[in-house]
């Protein structure tokens, strides 16, 4: 799957799960009809509202410039700013500036108990929790992730960052 439909499929997955808050238990009933057939939990089983709100901003900041040292989604965000602000504007959370500070906080997630919403954290600047994303299930994080690049979903199983992955944290307890 490319990463355009993948996106695209998640938005309208996560948009629907949101649809259903919304409207109330008459859509909600139709979501478990359709669990029922397919068998796999419906997204409002899969995630805690919080974890919900946590990506569905990280999903609106999708396609932002990435920008060194960046806080704001007009000018462009590094990774931690990303993080910083999709907690502050989904949850009211203020986390620290930086992806190492970022990595002292909340409860130690070990790699196979990742939620939606954990911290996922990676060496990508030759020293460990220099990078952080938000994982967003099935092996898939929300970043920020170089210079040149905008704020994407990434496969965690790639080479390139199961290299780097140095572990995870959760904020938000379910």
């Amino acid at each position: 799957m490319t990463y355009r439909r993948l996106l695209s499929a998640l938005r309208s997955a996560l948009t629907g799960a949101a649809m259903i808050l919304v409207i109330g238990t008459g859509t909600a009933h139709a979501a478990d009809q359709q669990q029922a057939s397919n068998d796999e939990p419906s997204l409002l089983e899969r995630y805690t509202n919080h974890a919900q709100d946590l990506i569905l901003k990280g999903l609106e900041l999708v396609g932002i410039n990435y920008r060194r040292g960046g806080t704001d989604p007009n000018s462009g965000l590094d990774c931690s700013g990303f993080v910083q602000t999709v907690f502050k504007d989904a949850v009211g959370i203020l986390l620290p500036r930086t992806a190492h500070e970022q990595s002292e906080i909340g409860n130690v997630v070990d790699k196979t108990e990742l939620k939606a919403g954990d911290l996922v954290f990676f060496n990508t600047m030759r020293h460990a929790f220099s990078h952080v994303g938000i994982y967003l299930g099935d092996n898939r994080f929300l970043h920020a992730p170089r210079s040149g690049a905008e704020i994407r979903v990434e496969d965690m199983n790639q080479g390139y960052w199961i290299k780097r992955y140095n572990g995870a944290r959760r904020i938000i307890e379910r």
